[in-house]
């Protein structure tokens, strides 16, 4: 099964003049029965967070919360003690468990463009936990570069408890990769920058492709091109 849906299809929020987000997955006033969750991908959120935008304390429980920001900065302070900025080229995870409280801010003078998803854990009433990770995949070329995984295989990246695996790539136009996959697994590509064709399915800016009993995903740039890629297990988490 191979399921595209456009840039325009996503759900745009606005909250006054200081963040603007739109959502991949149903959140917060946006409901679709047919859009809850992907395998364990509960939430992608794609944001832009302006001058002074705060996101005020508030709690999460039972949920593994993975922020990657491409541009700016954002603040990070929470119950466990933590008090950090989470820079450009920077991931975050955040294991809710049993439960933690976090606010977050703007932490510069200009806009943050962060993404933030969160899966469904392994398990439930893990002891809540945090990790941050300089991985400095803005600058790379012609990779697929892992920024969060559970599935124990990769070192220097950000664990978290699901068996997925969060990828960023940044391809030159004409370059091509094959992604290895089972057909027990699910893929889901969203395109940050350029055209990308996956499997001869094209997409443009903002547009997303999810992917269901394949084999391999056939990745070809036909622009200088950046997207993240979400390997996740095609059983669903529901509790």
């Amino acid at each position: 099964m191979i399921k595209i849906i456009t840039a325009t299809e996503r759900h745009e929020a606005k909250v006054g003049d200081w963040l603007t987000s739109n959502y991949l997955f149903s959140f917060a006033d946006y409901y679709d029965p047919s859009n809850v969750q992907f395998g364990p991908l509960r939430v992608f959120n794609d944001d832009h967070i302006g001058p002074k935008g705060i996101f005020s304390e508030h709690p999460h429980a039972e949920m593994e919360i993975i922020t990657v920001v491409l541009d700016g900065a954002i603040k990070h302070t929470d119950s466990l003690g933590n008090e950090t900025t989470i820079k450009a080229g920077q991931v975050q995870r955040m294991t809710a468990g049993t439960g933690i409280t976090h606010a977050e801010s703007n932490a510069g003078e200009g806009a943050t463009h962060l993404y933030q998803l969160w899966f469904l854990p392994n398990k439930r009433g893990l002891a809540p936990s945090y990790e941050q990770m300089d991985v400095d995949f803005l600058d790379s070329k012609n990779k697929l570069i892992p920024l969060a995984t559970g599935q124990k295989v990769l070192e220097d990246v950000v664990f978290m408890n699901s068996n997925s695996t969060v990828y960023y790539g940044n391809f030159k136009e004409g370059h091509e990769f094959i992604f290895q996959t089972f057909k027990i697994r699910k893929t889901l590509i969203y395109v940050t920058e350029g055209d990308l064709l996956v499997n001869n399915v094209e997409l443009e800016k903002h547009d997303q492709i999810r992917l269901e009993d394949q084999d391999i995903v056939t990745l070809h740039a036909n622009s200088d091109t950046s997207f993240m890629l979400i390997d996740v297990p095609a059983t669903e988490a529901n509790y």
